[in-house]
């Protein structure tokens, strides 16, 4: 540990838990996934299944619709027809903090922290959400376990040195990772990550990618992600969607031989 402290025990959705390979049910499901914008369809029946413990890349050209089917997964957009199902419990329409309860976390393309709180403090802010109800007469100490789980997460994305550090003040870099540290607070069993490296140098995005590696031992991910390179170095499976729709699906290998991909999306 970076500053000499003792170990604690890491939150639950940090810890490996019994019986979740792949080959149990899956964790996300939709089917017939529709999102209209008046004339416009932005996702058009698009159904397909999330294995837990896997790590899904969606991808596509610009305008395939992939912010628009996040929003739906993560309760910002209310979808127009279809089913999304965690853990087997249809959430479709459900508003973002109940979803949050039942087990999904998500990142955002625009860094969404608190500039002006510490990094310890944005975290146990995620971590009070789940644990505790707001309560202005009791001191954030009053709850020690609250501290001892934020500082599990900051270790987690390797940002327990700068606990007392604004978070205005961390490098774009470690704002995007302190991010991941509020959605793993909030203990998801399915984080859900918007272009996590956008925006970085190559030296913050080799560290942001080993980041998502680690914490991919613990939970599932879906990750939206321009970077090519990222995405066939950390995906077990690709999702590639065209004018809304499912274009292909397959192991980052198939991806890469498609011919309808190259054509148009990867242009090899």
């Amino acid at each position: 540990m970076a500053d000499g402290s003792p170990e604690t025990p890491a939150p639950a959705n940090l810890r490996r838990e019994e019986g979740r390979g792949p080959a149990s049910r899956p964790i996300l499901r939709t089917e017939g996934l529709t999102m209209r914008f008046g004339g416009l369809t932005a996702v058009n029946n698009v159904s397909l299944s999330v294995a837990r413990g896997e790590i899904r890349a969606i991808i596509g050209p610009n305008g395939a619709g992939k912010s628009t089917f996040f929003n739906c997964l993560t309760g910002v957009l209310r979808p127009t027809s279809g089913h999304i199902f965690l853990n087997d419990e249809d959430v479709a329409g459900l508003p973002p903090n109940q979803i949050s309860h039942k087990g999904l976390a998500r990142s955002y393309q625009i860094t969404n922290i608190l500039p002006g709180a510490t990094v310890l403090e944005n975290v146990r802010v995620a971590v009070q959400s789940r644990h505790h109800a707001w309560n202005m007469l009791r001191h954030r100490y009053a709850f020690p376990e609250l501290m001892d789980r934020a500082r599990a997460v900051l270790d987690a994305v390797g940002l327990r040195s700068d606990e007392d550090e604004l978070a205005a003040n961390l490098s774009h870099g470690a704002q995007r990772n302190l991010e991941i540290g509020i959605a793993l607070a909030t203990e998801p069993e399915l984080l859900c990550l918007d272009e996590p490296t956008a925006g970085m140098s190559v030296t913050e995005t080799l560290a942001t990618v080993e980041l998502v590696r680690r914490i991919a031992k613990n939970l599932t991910i879906v990750i939206v992600e321009h970077d090519m390179e990222v995405v066939m170095g950390l995906a077990n499976s690709i999702t590639v969607l065209h004018y809304g729709e499912v274009l292909a699906e397959g192991t980052p290998a198939q991806i890469q031989a498609n011919p309808r991909v190259q054509e148009v999306y990867l242009k090899t």
